[in-house]
This record gives C-alpha cells, structure tokens and sequence, in this order.
C-alpha cells in the first residue's frame, strides 16, 4: 500500500534518491538563508527593529541546509546538482511570489511594502513547510538516522509560521489589512501551482533510482493531481488565515545551533 510514509522510507533506504533529496532540500534552505539575510540587511529604517528576527529566520534556514549536508556526509555521500524543475524557491520566484534576488542583489533600502510582502509570502512557504515536517515528525521523529534532524528543524518551521503570524498582525493594525490579505491569497494561489510541479518533478527523478514501475509512478502522479485539485479550490485558505499565534516573539532571541549536526 502506498503512502507518504512507506515513499519516504523507500527514499531514505537508497543511497542515490537519499542523497537527491536532501541536495534539493539544503539548496532550498540555503537559499532561503540567502534571501532573508539580505532583507535583514536593507531592512527599511522605520522597521529596522524587525531586522534581528529576519536575520534569525535567515540563520535557521542556512542552519537547515548544513544539516542535510551533514546528513549526507554522515553517510559519505556528496551533493548533486540540483534539477531545476525541483528548484521551489526559485520556481516560486519565477512565479512572481516574494521579493526578487535582483532587488535583493541591490544596495537599495526595502520598502514597507516590501517587507509585507516578504512576510506574506514566508506566511505561506512556512506553513507549507510547517506541514511537511509535521508529518514527517509523526513518522520518522524517532527514527534512529534523521529523527533528531527531523524534531530540530520541525521546531524552527513553527517558530517561523508564528513570527510570521505576529508580524503580519502587527502590519495589519497598522493599517496594511486589505494589502495583506491581497497578497496572500495571490502568494497561495501560485505557491500550490508550483508545489505541485516540483512535487511531480521529484518523484519522476526518484522514479528511475528506486525502480518504481510505470503503474506505480502514474498512480503517484495521480495523487500528486489530485492533492493540487484539493489545495487549489479549497486547500489554499489554511494558508492565508491569521490568528495571534500561542509563541509569542518566537523569533526574538539569537538563532539555535545544532550540536552534532553543524
């Protein structure tokens, strides 16, 4: 029987599809220490008190990818190049979500908006995030290899949905509500576009490695649809609600290092 446990199994079971997950997943998470590095550092100077969480959001993401780095050392093993149809972050910018690396390449001071635009599009990312790793910690948390990968970054992802909630209260009352609320249905509308392209680039580069046969791979493709047909009629409003988070500042002291991993 086939089911989100039984497939992650299989991946982390082989050396090769291993290896290619958690090359795209470190890619990922470094580049999003990358980009909210440099949101921190062009910060605009009536929210530069925002800067530090952004900086420690940046410092958890660049965290993770050392971490599955880490993972695949542990096993002697070296990161592939990274296909660009499994590419997310940058998919996503492609699709217009989020600030550009070409403004953010720029010395130039972000705007207010910008920066309600950067936690929008994080509000989404992360719950997506949040999501996945809520299910992988319900199945591997205790797995002897990537259980305690698992649990750490698990607990970064729901630090960072949180700030992110808070945040965009705060923008909110502020008088930026109709903004927010605009660019968070647009961000969600895209982001389950994109994630089901990648999720369906994956499991046909995964396919070939672990032997899946044809039956089995269109069955998953079939899923993969059929979760983007759910998430796109109706799925995609958990992504865009707001609700005063139960971690309060969840981003407000120095990031977490991970003994053992980096």
């Amino acid at each position: 029987m086939l089911s989100a446990k039984s497939l992650f199994q299989e991946i982390i079971d082989n050396d090769e599809s291993f290896r290619l997950f958690c090359s795209i997943a470190a890619s990922g998470e470094t580049q999003g220490g990358w980009e909210n590095a440099r949101i921190a550092a062009l910060v605009p100077e009536a929210e530069r008190a925002l800067a530090p969480k952004i900086a420690r959001h940046g410092a958890d993401e660049d965290k993770h990818g050392r971490i599955f780095n880490a993972l695949m050392k542990k096993r002697g093993l070296t990161p592939v190049e990274v296909p660009p149809d499994t590419d997310y972050t940058m998919l996503l910018e492609k699709n217009g979500i989020g600030l550009t690396h070409d403004k953010l390449k720029r010395d130039e001071p972000l705007t207010v908006q910008d920066i309600v635009t950067y936690l929008s599009h994080s509000r989404v990312t992360e719950q997506r995030a949040a999501d996945q790793m809520v299910m992988l910690r319900k199945d591997f948390g205790d797995h002897a290899e990537i259980g305690k990968a698992v649990r750490m970054i698990s607990d970064d992802e729901d630090n960072h949905l949180a700030y992110c909630h808070e945040e965009l209260l705060r923008f909110a009352r502020a008088g930026h509500g109709r903004t927010i609320q605009r660019t968070l249905r647009e961000c969600a509308q895209a982001e389950v576009g994109v994630y089901r392209d990648v999720s369906l680039a994956v499991m046909a580069h995964m396919a070939p490695i672990l032997g899946w046969s044809r039956p089995k791979a269109a069955l998953l493709a079939t899923g993969i649809r059929a979760m983007y047909a759910w998430e796109r009629t109706v799925g995609w409003r958990r992504m865009v609600s707001l609700k005063m988070p139960e971690r309060r500042d969840a981003l407000g002291g120095p990031a977490t290092t991970a003994p053992g991993y980096v």
